[in-house]
């Protein structure tokens, strides 16, 4: 995988950075932005990470994270970022920083990520959809730019790549994915470690929402569905942050080819976060609601009630199963 030319030529002449990713941060797009940040900051560039929601408690571990801003505190910092760039996303509203376009004007904005590209943003793209992770593109700009692959990085970007290939479980995990994988290790990144600190990390509160969120599962003809709603955080003591990889748990299930999870952000306000097996493409699922993703991974944001929500999804979901 060779990054553009225009992206590396951007990079290495420009200063100034705002590194961001999207709403609901995974390890994916938190490692991403922590070893692009190191990437040029050992470049002598000077960056600054932003997000937009809180950080998931399990992330903690991340050599950089506590670098992260909060979007009140960018905006009370009074930071005057020249670029913007987005990881692991591909507009604004997806990063949840509309009112920082409002209010800084940016010499260019960058685009790195490899779903499939939803809105033209960006004076520069790199969109490679078939990456199995933001990680590896940014493990691949590391080595072209000639950096030395840093143990702080080398943990970043193992972090991002396990994630997003599940442990290396699912069908984006390739004999390249391996490759990395060993470099990243050799470089002092601990499997083990990495491996208990995202998925073995659980609050009895998170638990215990999982368990309260699966009473809820409706099965149907190929199909599993849960909503968490406000009342299940409050009875659990938990947050959506807590949410993070339950909507992987019913495709377990025999014979099931997509699970879909929808979560109450706020009244009438709802995340689903779909999953898919074999042939089914949950990506075009998500367009038809606003979102995007990926084939076997894919979410989107809706205001609603919940009964319009499940009939609506339930009708999508049926007939792409019929496809």
């Amino acid at each position: 995988m060779i990054p553009p030319q225009d992206l590396v030529t951007f990079l290495k002449e420009s200063d100034y950075f705002l590194i961001t990713t999207h709403i609901s941060p995974d390890g994916d797009g938190l490692g991403s932005s922590n070893a692009l940040s190191m990437l040029l900051q050992a470049s002598g560039k000077k960056t600054t990470l932003l997000i937009k929601d809180s950080l998931p408690i399990q992330y903690f571990f991340l050599p950089g994270i506590s670098n992260f801003l909060s979007l009140k505190d960018y905006i009370d910092s009074g930071h005057k970022s020249e670029n913007l760039v987005l990881l692991d996303c591909n507009d604004i509203t997806r990063a949840g920083i509309d009112d920082i376009i409002k209010l800084v004007t940016f010499n260019k904005t960058v685009v790195i990520d490899h779903h499939e590209i939803s809105k033209s943003f960006g004076d520069i793209q790199w969109i490679a959809p078939n990456a199995p992770a933001t990680g590896m593109m940014i493990y691949y700009l590391i080595k072209h730019m000639g950096v030395k692959l840093s143990l702080e990085m080398a943990i970043n970007l193992y972090t991002a790549i396990a994630f997003d290939t599940g442990n290396f479980r699912y069908e984006n995990t390739t004999p390249e994915v391996f490759r990395a994988a060993a470099d990243l290790t050799e470089a002092g990144a601990k499997p083990h470690s990495i491996y208990s600190s995202i998925f073995e990390k659980w609050t009895f509160n998170r638990f215990n929402l999982l368990l309260t969120a699966m009473k809820s599962l409706e099965l149907e003809d190929g199909f599993a569905m849960a909503a968490i709603t406000k009342e299940m955080f409050a009875q659990t003591s938990s947050s959506e942050d807590d949410t993070e990889s339950f909507v992987s748990f019913p495709r377990i299930l025999d014979n099931l080819k997509v699970s879909a999870i929808i979560i109450e952000i706020d009244n009438n306000y709802y995340r689903v976060s779909l999953r898919a097996k074999g042939g089914i493409d949950v990506s075009m699922i998500a367009q038809e609601f606003g979102g995007g993703g990926h084939k076997n991974a894919a979410g989107f944001r809706i205001r609603t009630d919940l009964d319009t929500l499940k009939t609506k999804l339930k009708d999508k979901i049926k007939g792409s199963l019929k496809i």
